[in-house]
């Protein structure tokens, strides 16, 4: 298993000051991104230990204006991870507030980080 949601945050926070791994607390400063991370699990198991990780991460932009600017800086943001956009999509908010969802999943070797796409790798 490995955690990246350190060089996922850090990706992140240059867009945005509002910038979390939950629900975003603060309305008062647009936009607002959320990540999670929804899959670490083994992508490959090699000489009896997990060798490669399959990661997927959602973000959740939020803006009383617009997302497409903020979409475009987390897609650099997060390619430059080696991280592939595997959904992007408007979503329906009761709010109001202008919200899209986005899919980034990778493949990552457990020894040296190094990122394979998930689409070119199986």
């Amino acid at each position: 298993m490995v955690n990246v949601k350190d060089q996922v945050f850090a990706a992140l926070q240059p867009i945005t000051a509002n910038v979390s791994d939950g629900y975003p607390k603060s309305w008062a400063v647009m936009p607002a991104i959320k990540y999670i991370e929804e899959e670490n699990s083994v992508a490959e198991w090699t000489d009896g230990r997990e060798s490669k990780s399959q990661l997927r991460y959602r973000i959740d932009i939020w803006d009383n204006v617009s997302t497409s600017a903020t979409a475009l800086a987390v897609d650099a943001a997060l390619s430059r991870l080696g991280l592939i956009r595997t959904t992007c999509n408007d979503a329906d908010d009761p709010s109001g507030l202008k919200h899209k969802v986005m899919i980034y999943s990778g493949i990552i070797d457990v020894d040296t980080e190094q990122m394979y796409d998930s689409i070119s790798y199986m």
